[in-house]
């Protein structure tokens, strides 16, 4: 009797030092609200979502190098992205879309100084120079199409790495098919006939207004370059505006303030 009392006593034992040992997490674990204050329940709230989606190129051999950076770290520390798209368009998830994934890094768009917490990053599996597979940009245009719905994110705030990082970064590079997108509804892209802009027109003002930062204006224009022109300055110092670049400019003001942003 007493051996079959203590069989059975086993699996309550368990349950015991199970629930103690969640009883001590919990101890520890930081409260939910502030002690400071007290706590009258408000129904009016949603979670905290993404406004933004930002689109990268690995610059990597393989997604398997990829998949193993994205887990652990790179030269400048650990990152990673919610997702990558491969070579023939399969889709990776590696961080959940309510969660803040290291992507983006410094770097800025319009009043959006943090994109780590405002976005989400999507990696392309892409060597620099590399063009991009019909198959990659039909799986990025499907994402984005399911992240937009779902998380309620505008269709044309999608914007390269680059363009909130002029100064540091070139992805996903002048290859990349921004109109092909914009055909599709995401980004922005000039609309209609292309034409002079009036007397007066400021071009920093507007890539301001487009989301640019144009502390450094080489900078910018060369990011502005490789997505409206498809066109790649390298590091040229001098990069500047032509009369088409105006009108382009001149167009993208035209939809910035035409909608809300």
């Amino acid at each position: 009797m007493r051996r079959f009392n203590a069989e059975m006593n086993k699996p309550l034992s368990i349950a015991l030092l199970s629930c103690a040992a969640l009883l001590a997490a919990c101890a520890h674990a930081p409260p939910t609200h502030n002690p400071m204050a007290t706590w009258v329940p408000s129904p009016n709230f949603d979670e905290r979502r993404p406004v933004i989606i930002v689109l990268h190129a690995t610059e990597q051999k393989s997604v398997k190098q990829s998949l193993d950076t994205l887990r652990s770290a790179n030269r400048g520390g650990k990152v990673s992205a919610h997702y990558l798209v491969g070579d023939d368009g399969h889709i990776y998830q590696l961080v959940d879309d309510s969660k803040r994934a290291w992507q983006a890094g410094g770097g800025s768009w319009g009043a959006i100084t943090d994109l780590n917490s405002a976005s989400i990053g999507i990696e392309i599996d892409n060597e620099r120079g590399e063009a991009y597979t019909d198959a990659q940009i039909a799986s990025v245009m499907r994402l984005l199409d399911d992240l937009c719905t779902r998380l309620n994110i505008p269709r044309r705030q999608v914007i390269g790495h680059s363009d909130l990082a002029p100064t540091r970064k070139v992805d996903p590079g002048a290859r990349f098919p921004w109109k092909t997108l914009a055909d599709a509804g995401f980004g922005r892209w000039p609309q209609g006939e292309l034409v002079d802009p009036p007397s007066g027109f400021d071009p920093w003002l507007a890539m301001a207004a487009v989301g640019y930062s144009v502390r450094d204006r080489a900078a910018a224009v060369r990011a502005f370059h490789r997505h409206y022109r498809a066109q790649d300055d390298g590091d040229d110092p001098q990069a500047t505006f032509d009369s088409q670049d105006l009108r382009i400019l001149y167009a993208l003001n035209a939809s910035v303030f035409a909608t809300t942003p």
